[in-house]
């Protein structure tokens, strides 16, 4: 079994899924609003296999999406973290990749972009990544407008066709960063 893993950052802390945390997280997050480039809100069967694929990803890999915690309440704000790339036909399987997904009333505050640094640094650091990627679709403007700010490149030539979806969410798009651009940043 992998160390359990435990990021705090100045107000969130990112740590393993536990007991009780499915039902605040699918509160917050399985939402119209959250989940429009995401699939649409989801039935009780994908809530369970998104439980299942994490688990098993971190099972795999020794990490894979956190849950986010606000520290001034301990409320459950969404996930972050670090998973292996695994869409069908995807152009960057098996790269180390890095995703959120917050509550529509912790979007703009920062913590997805406080969240998603300290995932990198752990990308980078505890876990050895020379690269890590990105992936969203176009029209979600919010998500690559923060892989913008995280100093991530848009990487067209690795663009691909997720074949789970129909148009516009199948297209999806990569931005990538690697470690010498994340430790050299300013």
């Amino acid at each position: 079994m992998a160390e359990p893993v435990r990021i705090e950052t100045d107000r969130l802390v990112l740590r393993d899924w536990r007991d009780g945390d499915a039902e605040r997280f699918f509160t917050g997050t399985d939402t119209p609003a959250v989940m429009r480039w995401l699939g649409g809100v989801m039935d009780e069967e994908g809530r369970q296999a998104l439980l299942d694929r994490v688990s098993a990803c971190r099972e795999r890999n020794g990490f894979c999406f956190w849950i986010v915690e606000r520290k001034a309440d301990g409320d459950v704000l969404g996930f972050c973290g670090l998973k292996r790339a695994d869409a069908p036909g995807s152009s960057v399987a098996g790269a180390m990749e890095v995703g959120w997904r917050l509550r529509e009333d912790a979007w703009g505050h920062g913590y997805a972009k406080e969240a998603a640094i300290a995932s990198l640094d752990a990308a980078f650091g505890r876990f050895g990544a020379g690269e890590v990627v990105a992936l969203t679709v176009a029209g979600n403007e919010a998500s690559w407008g923060l892989m913008k700010r995280l100093g991530m490149r848009r990487r067209a030539d690795l663009d691909y066709v997720d074949s789970r979806f129909g148009p516009p969410l199948c297209d999806t798009i990569v931005y990538s960063i690697d470690r010498d651009t994340w430790e050299n940043r300013a």
